[in-house]
């Protein structure tokens, strides 16, 4: 008997041993624990508290003991009554509008440069392809901030002037300077260049022959863009249009800073209004919604990115393209990208700096300018809750320290994982293990950043784990946790890249695999592995959303540090600190792109 169940269980044994034996296989079971307790454990508890009544307003209004289960908040938010129309359905509306406003523009302007630098002989190609893409490297609050730092006037925007009216006295218009319209025209104008970037690529690379064809046959340029151009690149538009709707849907800050002074909210502003005046079960409902979309949005991009093969038509033949001669019109629609994208890309930092330097806003007379903002003293720092100017102030360099800090020792955590991932999914690639981790690994990606702060808030306030709420470490965690997928997404293709059959050699020898790993296949792929340390960095420091809800002050991190003097009016030192923040991540990406040779300020003109 003894003998018969030993070899019963000898081949699991073998099984067993034969699958510890391989690193690979240990990461993935390794990361397959952590992902679930991080990512989907947290999202157990937020959809818990949409069913618990909380301590404050909640409780007061329920007349119910704190912890109890309860439907009324989504019967409250989804009723229909008024309280649901001004803090779901209205913002649902909102949000969907920003979305499918900036998509619209974004690809509209994106493809339309993409096919100009790509298709056309216009001028200037390389300095047009270069600046047009600054704005994307920039965080799209910065482009809002720029866009009321222009456009406010005397009539909204708690009475302070702009440039626009300043100088030239014309005084817009409230629809104009705050609300729907200037969010989809900051959304789409900064995700703009990701659509140039993609439908460019995609043009470039096409095989001209198609349209030298249709050319023979007689067929004229709009008819040639419209039977043969925008079939081929039409999976990429609506891959782009989707992933930039996504982004425009989540997007918090940009409606907080344009949507603010009118009431306008949308869904990502909601929750958190919500949230902030004790209704934190309404505001989970809404961060599960948000999130909701999120999912559905990357199920039909992957359904339409997985029909791209049937549109692939890269042959090696680009190069025969035929520019199209703009002829009289070349310089006039050369001047006019030039003027267009210097206006998002260059004036954004020259309105930050006069901002910054201005006592009394909207006068930039040379007389009212001054240096106190940056270097003033204690005696010469104007009433605004500072003890001196942002370059003396102890405040702004701690909390410039902490996030510097934090951006590293969050890029440690996730370059180091993002490769670990990126090495055992592509040595397991195909197993049902390898395809878990490597959803799981994405799956932050789907949430809004507000959603996913909102969801570890939920975590940090309940009774075992309140220990971690406005500590560094929640941040850490947080952090870690929604950049993840850029670093993952990074080491499985670079890893992609390295043929098992050198590993296998090193395998023959006697290698360590920890040896493997320093020196043979990180060196290989040392620049795409060494992106993603780097873009965590400017992840980090660009972030506000996912920060607000968690830190212990407002002026704990350097960019909630900027959003607490927008709250506040305190202009001059938000300006002067949206100023540095831009600079540094400027920085960042400049030795990002010397330490990886990754060239995105370049383009696809160069």
């Amino acid at each position: 008997m003894v003998h018969t169940r030993d070899l019963r269980h000898e081949p699991w044994r073998y099984r067993l041993r034969a699958f510890v034996s391989k690193p690979a296989n240990l990461l993935l079971v390794f990361f397959l624990i952590v992902l679930v307790l991080l990512s989907l454990m947290p999202m157990a508890t937020m959809l818990s508290n949409m069913f618990t009544v909380h301590v404050g307003t909640e409780k007061k209004l329920l007349r119910l003991p704190v912890g109890s289960t309860t439907l009324r908040h989504f019967q409250k938010l989804f009723a229909g009554d008024d309280w649901s129309q001004v803090n779901f359905w209205q913002p649902l509306c909102n949000s969907l509008i920003v979305a499918l406003g900036s998509g619209i523009l974004g690809i509209a302007v994106g493809g339309t440069v993409a096919w100009f630098i790509t298709r056309s002989d216009l001028k200037c190609k390389k300095f047009i392809s270069a600046v047009f893409v600054f704005p994307y490297m920039m965080p799209a609050w910065t482009l809002a901030l720029f866009w009321t730092n222009m456009f406010q006037n005397s009539r909204v925007g708690g009475g302070n002037i702009g440039m626009v009216e300043s100088i030239f006295g014309v005084c817009m218009p409230e629809w104009f300077v705050y609300g729907l319209f200037p969010m989809i025209i900051v959304t789409g104008l900064h995700y703009s260049p990701f659509a140039y970037l993609l439908i460019g690529g995609i043009l470039k690379n096409m095989d001209a022959t198609l349209e030298e064809s249709a050319t023979i046959l007689k067929a004229g340029r709009a008819t040639i863009i419209r039977r043969v151009t925008i079939p081929i690149v039409m999976p990429a538009i609506l891959s782009t249009f989707l992933l930039i709707f996504s982004s425009g849907f989540s997007s918090y800050t940009v409606p907080v800073f344009l949507g603010s002074a009118v009431k306008c909210y949308t869904l990502s502003t909601k929750m958190r209004a919500l949230i902030q005046a004790g209704y934190q079960g309404q505001g989970y409902i809404i961060a599960f919604v948000s999130i909701l979309l999120g999912c559905l949005i990357l199920g039909v991009n992957q359904r339409f990115t997985g029909k791209r093969k049937s549109f692939t038509t890269v042959t090696g033949k680009s190069g025969q393209v035929s520019l199209v001669k703009l002829h009289k019109a070349n310089w006039p629609i050369s001047i006019l990208l030039i003027v267009f994208t210097a206006f998002f890309a260059i004036m954004p930092l020259i309105s930050f700096a006069l901002e910054s330097v201005i006592r009394q806003p909207g006068n930039y007379s040379p007389s009212n300018m001054t240096l106190h903002f940056w270097i003033g003293t204690e005696d010469s720092a104007y009433e605004t809750g500072m003890i001196a100017g942002i370059l003396l102030n102890t405040t702004m360099w701690s909390a410039l320290l902490r996030q510097v800090l934090l951006a590293l020792v969050v890029s440690a955590i996730v370059g180091t994982c993002g490769m670990l991932i990126g090495y055992a999914c592509v040595r397991r690639r195909g197993s049902r293990l390898s395809r878990i981790v490597e959803s799981l690994a994405f799956f932050p990606y789907l949430m809004p950043a507000m959603a996913f702060a909102t969801i570890y808030l939920a975590v940090a306030t309940s009774a075992n784990f309140k220990f971690l709420y406005g500590t560094f470490g929640v941040l850490v965690l947080v952090a870690s946790i929604k950049f993840l997928p850029f670093a993952s997404r990074s080491g499985v293709n670079s890893m992609m890249q390295i043929a098992p059959e050198i590993e296998e050699a090193a395998v023959i020898f006697g290698v360590p695999w920890r040896t493997r790993m320093t020196r043979i296949l990180f060196p290989i792929q040392k620049s795409s592995i060494i992106s993603g340390y780097l873009l965590p960095v400017i992840s980090v420091m660009r972030e506000v959303a996912l920060f607000t809800l968690l830190v212990p002050y407002a002026r704990y991190l350097l960019t909630t540090m900027l959003f607490s003097f927008n709250e506040t009016g305190y202009a001059q030192y938000g300006s002067a600190v949206t100023l540095l923040i831009i600079l540094i991540i400027i920085l960042i990406n400049f030795v990002t792109n010397k330490l990886t040779g990754a060239s995105f300020d370049k383009g696809i003109g160069g």
